[in-house]
């Protein structure tokens, strides 16, 4: 029987997952790495630390020769080549805010209406493009020395194989790509006074990529596989590759991901369309700080407190939390405002309220950003047939049973919830033909756990004050 292997470059670790052809988790390992941030809104990581991280997990993993390797990880970063191929400065990574003039730089020069009809999105801060611009305007030195960029995953690849190589679901983040087309876009190339040959060829997701050589570990020949962006390759993870099944992930970002047939892109520029892994389109709201926001409040205000600890005592306070809101805002934020100056808050608070009180706020406050991000879904024509739950959220019953009637809509979970690495493992045996397509992988191997039915929903008029509130806070940042 075939063994899969999911490689899955993350912002706080990788992990790594080891498959047969039926779907069932062989082995599994990760590990973790550091993050810098030099200053505030900045986020940046040594690519070179991904790569002891995956080596650390190979060696645990003892399994030289899998079947075929699928690739994923954060989305957007930049990772910077000189001619030797050798980093020439730490990854600029997906949730770092540092190019908000370089976003206005593109619009300006290539036209904001032709961006979003090339890209089907606007220039983001996040995006890796406005990245490049940024290592041109503010380190000049660094960019003379520049001959390639690539994003997080596909330089465990390049290390993996010697080759350079990218897939169009992780290529759309980058605000470059002619999603339509499903290929770089020469004009705006042309445009930004960029080089083509510092992009590297661009394959469908499930399109074999290149052969392993034999470093870290891994026998030579092994087919690595284009594998995905790590929301694509969760939606694969999870099914949701035909329109109707909408994925939520709950990790340190919080995304809701729908697959649409056509590439069809939100004008208002509040939600993203990205090619899917499975050769079509998906749209998806995302919120900056979903896990990430209750991390924070975990390590900072938690009190040496679990999160099982934090869920219980959240418990303990009424929905809507007796009129306090957190806005989870704490890195500005992409959907629905796409505003990196958005800042987070406790707003309302009395001396009537406790603990119990604030530990429930965040987890309303986030639900009520997922909430968005569905709205979002919903007015670009998604249809919420079926909601399926994945990420480190998911273990919990409160998140689960507030997400359930804040959506009005039943919510599943899944038999095998690891991820990104499932869904890269998935797409590794498409590459080498264990499945004709993606659609046939999952429907042969996703399986449904179990199902949160909503109940009558206590959260409108606390929605109503969260929706209202953020207009006050991006004012805070003029005083």
């Amino acid at each position: 029987m075939a063994k899969l292997l999911g490689i899955d470059v993350g912002t706080s670790g990788c992990k790594l997952l080891l498959v047969d052809e039926q779907g069932r988790v062989l082995k599994q390992a990760s590990a973790e790495y550091p993050l810098e941030v030099p200053q505030p809104l900045w986020s940046q990581q040594n690519p070179e630390d991904w790569w002891s991280g995956v080596q650390k997990c190979l060696a645990e993993l003892r399994e030289p020769s899998p079947d075929a390797i699928g690739v994923t990880g954060q989305m957007h970063g930049a990772v910077f080549l000189d001619e030797r191929l050798e980093v020439i400065r730490p990854a600029i990574l997906w949730n770092d805010q540092r190019t908000l003039e370089e976003c206005a730089q593109i619009d300006a020069r290539v036209g904001a209406a032709a961006v979003r009809e090339i890209t089907r999105n606007p220039p983001l801060t996040g995006f890796q493009l406005p990245k490049l611009l940024w290592l041109q305007n503010h380190e000049p030195e660094n960019f003379s020395r520049l001959r390639t960029v690539l994003l997080p995953k596909d330089y465990i690849r390049f290390k993996l194989t010697g080759g350079l190589a990218t897939e169009v679901s992780d290529a759309s983040g980058t605000g470059l790509l002619d999603v339509a087309g499903r290929r770089w876009s020469a004009e705006m190339v042309e445009i930004l006074g960029l080089q083509e040959a510092w992009f590297p060829e661009c394959h469908e997701s499930d399109e074999p990529s290149g052969e392993t050589n034999g470093q870290g570990g891994v026998t030579r020949g092994i087919p690595v596989v284009g594998g995905g962006g790590d929301q694509a390759a969760a939606a694969v993870g999870t099914g949701a590759v035909v329109p109707g099944v909408i994925s939520v992930s709950l990790g340190t970002s919080g995304v809701v991901f729908t697959s649409i047939d056509e590439p069809n892109y939100d004008a208002a520029g509040a939600a993203h369309t990205f090619c899917h892994a499975n050769r079509g389109w998906h749209a998806m709201g995302v919120m900056l700080s979903c896990g990430g926001a209750l991390r924070w409040f975990r390590d900072t205000l938690g009190g040496g407190r679990s999160y099982d600890q934090l869920a219980r005592e959240a418990s303990g306070a009424p929905a809507g939390c007796e009129g306090l809101t957190f806005l989870p805002y704490l890195a500005g934020e992409r959907c629905p405002h796409n505003d990196p100056l958005a800042r987070a808050a406790f707003a309302g608070l009395t001396l009537a309220h406790g603990f119990e009180h604030a530990a429930r706020s965040v987890f309303e406050g986030i639900s009520f950003g997922l909430l968005d991000c569905l709205n979002l879904m919903q007015r670009l024509g998604a249809s919420a047939d079926e909601v399926r739950v994945t990420g480190g959220g998911a273990r919990s019953s409160l998140w689960l049973q507030m997400l359930a009637d804040m959506f009005g809509t039943p919510l599943k979970t899944l038999e095998t919830d690891e991820g990104p690495a499932f869904g890269a493992a998935l797409l590794a045996g498409v590459g080498i033909g264990l499945w004709p397509d993606v659609r046939t992988a999952c429907s042969s191997v996703v399986r449904l756990k179990a199902e949160i039915a909503p109940r009558a929903s206590e959260y409108a008029e606390a929605y109503a004050r969260y929706r209202a509130l953020y207009p006050a806070t991006r004012a805070w940042n003029r005083l």
